[in-house]
């Protein structure tokens, strides 16, 4: 996978959490996974279709969850309902639609799907062969945020 596919997400994601939850993120180190999977128990999964297909994760403990979906409402979330569900998967819109932007900036025409939450540990998601790079970041006072980015270009097919 092309580096220019995941440097979007990571800017779209520190400008978002800046923004929103008044956190600057400080960056882990990138790794790679053969596939799709993600040890956190929160994640958002949003699809990628267009020019560069596939799909992007993103996934935290439920602590973070809580706090992050805490900051969102103005409100402190005790347990983690559908309110909760709710503004968690609209921040990985706003993350997914942010990049996508970039990802147009890049001359890639593309789009998402809407965010789907997915709550348990070591979720294994696995619908193209796609490795993942994967781009830890930690939020201060609130705890450890993954970004999971599969995506390809997409084959062109002869007219």
């Amino acid at each position: 996978m092309k580096v220019e596919y995941v440097s979007p997400f990571v800017e779209a994601a520190v400008k978002v959490m800046t923004t929103l939850l008044q956190v600057t993120p400080e960056r882990g180190t990138l790794s790679a996974r053969p596939q799709v999977f993600t040890t956190q128990q929160v994640n958002i999964v949003c699809g990628i279709t267009g020019d560069v297909e596939g799909q992007v994760i993103f996934g935290m403990s439920i602590v973070a969850a809580d706090r992050i979906a805490s900051r969102m409402l103005g409100s402190p979330v005790v347990t983690f309902d559908q309110l909760a569900a709710s503004a968690i998967a609209e921040l990985g819109n706003m993350i997914s639609g942010n990049s996508m932007t970039l990802l147009h900036g890049q001359g890639f025409t593309c789009d998402i799907t809407p965010p789907t939450i997915i709550k348990g540990s070591n979720v294994k998601i696995s619908t193209l062969d796609i490795p993942a790079l994967v781009i830890p970041m930690r939020l201060k006072d609130i705890g450890e945020f993954e970004i999971n980015v599969s995506i390809k270009e997409r084959t062109r097919r002869a007219a």
